[in-house]
């Protein structure tokens, strides 16, 4: 029997984890006016919430980031995907919250795997050439590290849809019994969602719901608020 653990499998862990200090604890990504709508108010409810921004957002946008880095075979192809991903965030705090997120996941990175290409996009990020996001330096650092696409897309989705559970288990407020239930139904939906984009086109780079986003933007103004977005 093999007992060899692959090289990237701890630092893909660490890079993946929950707790890891990039500020995704204060963000809800458009939940929150879901939350002050009732539109999301039990565990039944968030998880519907949940398998629509996986299938939709996270999908089209952070996930298919994450294979066209991947597959970019020059910095200036990695420079436009940041450009598209960072016009293509139309909220002022999600695009906001991107670049905030993406300077800690650069810097936690950095750390973990201190890898030429991780350099470069950190220098093009200082330079003002790219607007850094969380989805591309995991990206980069995953393709410095050999992590196989699938298991890439899998972890940072995973990771994303963690998070957001977390900040439903707060602001719902649901148990941690129901926030496993709800992260054990989404399996299914982060395997698919891996699946599709294998096979997406470019010209899904983006894709988004109207009332999703029409909600992110609404967040900015709303009287009460727990998260920055």
């Amino acid at each position: 029997m093999n007992h060899t653990l692959r090289a990237y499998l701890l630092p893909l862990q660490q890079l993946s984890d929950s707790a890891l200090p990039t500020g995704a604890f204060s963000h809800s990504l458009g939940l929150e006016t879901s939350l002050h709508r009732c539109e999301v108010h039990d565990e039944l409810s968030f998880a519907d919430w949940l398998t629509q921004f996986i299938r939709i957002q996270l999908v089209h946008s952070d996930g298919l980031a994450i294979r066209l880095a991947v597959e970019a075979a020059t910095e200036p192809e990695l420079q436009r995907v940041d450009r598209e991903l960072h016009a293509a965030a139309l909220p002022r705090e999600i695009r906001e919250a991107g670049v905030k997120m993406g300077a800690r996941m650069l810097d936690i990175a950095l750390a973990v795997v201190p890898s030429p290409e991780l350099q470069l996009y950190a220098a093009a990020v200082a330079r003002g050439d790219c607007a850094g996001h969380p989805a591309l330096a995991f990206a980069v650092a995953g393709k410095s590290l050999g992590v196989p696409l699938p298991e890439l897309l899998a972890a940072y989705m995973f990771a994303t849809v963690t998070s957001l559970t977390q900040n439903a288990i707060r602001g719902i407020p649901i148990g941690q019994g129901a926030g496993q239930r709800v992260l054990a139904g989404a399996h299914s939906e982060v395997v698919d969602g891996v699946v599709r984009i294998q096979a997406l086109g470019r010209e899904d780079f983006g894709v988004t719901a109207p009332g999703l986003e029409i909600a992110q933007m609404q967040h900015e103004r709303q009287r009460a608020r727990m998260f920055m977005s």
